[in-house]
C-alpha cells in the first residue's frame, strides 16, 4: 500500500520514470495519459488498462511499466491532466467562487470518468491541487478559519459533481429536462396522490438550473457567516 502511495506521488509529482538505460524514451507519461484519457471519454473507465493503452500506443505492456508503476498510477496522472489548471479568478470572493465552480464543472462533464477517479483515499496531482488552493485564496480576509475555507470547497465540490453526475446520467446531458418530461407523464396518471409535486412541477419552465440555484444558496449562505466575522 506504501509503494503503491510513493509511486503514485513520483508519477504525480516530478519524480517521474524514464528508461535508465538504452535509446531516447520514445514514450511520454503525457502521451500515455493522454491515450488513457481517449479511451476513457469514448470508452469509460473501465476500458482502460496498461494493456490496452500499450496496445493503442503501438508498445507492449511491459514497456508502459518502464514510465509508470501501474494503472492506479496511470489513473491518477489521467485525472490530473483531464483536470487542467484552473483559470485567474478576479473580483471580490463571491464572484470568484462563483466563477471557480463554474468553471469546474465542464471538467466533470467533459471527462465524466473523472468523477470516479477523484474519490477514495489518494494523492491529488498538482492540477487538482490549484483548483483547491484558487478557492481556498478566494475566501482570504474574509475572517473564515482554515477549516471552514477547506470545508467551503468541500460543499462548492459536492454541489458541482452532483450536477455532474445528473449531466452524466442524462442521455442528452439536460438532466432537469429530462426529469420534467418523465415525471409530467407520471404525474398525468398519479398526480392526485402527490398533490405538493404536481403544483411544483406545474411551475417549473422546465431549464436546468440547479446549478445556479444551489450555487446561489451556497454563497448566501457563506455571505451571511462572513457577515458575522466583521461584526
Amino acid at each position: 500500500m506504501e509503494g503503491d502511495r510513493a509511486g503514485g506521488f513520483g508519477v504525480l509529482w516530478g519524480a517521474r520514470r524514464a528508461p535508465r538505460r538504452g535509446p531516447k524514451p520514445a514514450l511520454s507519461l503525457e502521451r500515455i495519459a493522454g491515450t488513457g484519457i481517449e479511451l476513457a471519454d469514448a470508452e469509460g473507465l473501465a476500458a482502460v488498462s496498461m494493456q490496452r493503452v500499450a496496445a493503442e500506443l503501438g508498445f507492449t505492456k511491459m514497456s508502459l511499466y518502464r514510465y509508470l508503476p501501474g494503472k492506479a498510477e496511470l489513473v491518477a496522472l489521467m485525472a490530473d491532466l483531464a483536470m487542467g489548471r484552473p483559470p485567474e479568478l478576479g473580483g471580490g470572493w463571491r464572484e470568484r467562487l462563483d466563477a471557480w465552480a463554474r468553471a469546474l464543472l465542464p471538467r466533470f462533464v467533459q471527462h465524466p470518468w473523472t468523477l470516479e477517479a477523484t474519490t477514495g483515499q489518494r494523492i491529488p496531482g498538482p492540477n487538482e491541487l490549484a483548483w483547491m488552493e484558487a478557492a481556498v485564496a478566494a475566501l482570504d480576509g474574509t475572517g473564515l478559519r482554515g477549516s471552514e475555507r477547506i470545508d467551503t470547497v468541500v460543499v462548492l465540490v459536492g454541489h458541482v459533481r452532483g450536477i455532474a453526475q445528473q449531466a452524466a446520467a442524462a442521455s442528452d446531458g439536460r438532466p432537469e429536462q429530462q426529469l420534467s418530461s418523465s415525471m409530467a407523464e407520471l404525474l398525468r396518471e398519479h398526480g392526485a396522490h402527490y398533490p405538493a409535486v404536481t403544483e411544483a412541477m406545474a411551475d417549473t419552465d422546465g431549464h436546468d438550473q440547479a446549478l445556479d440555484f444551489g450555487l446561489a444558496r451556497i454563497l448566501d449562505g457563506l455571505a451571511a457567516l462572513i457577515a458575522t466575522r466583521s461584526v
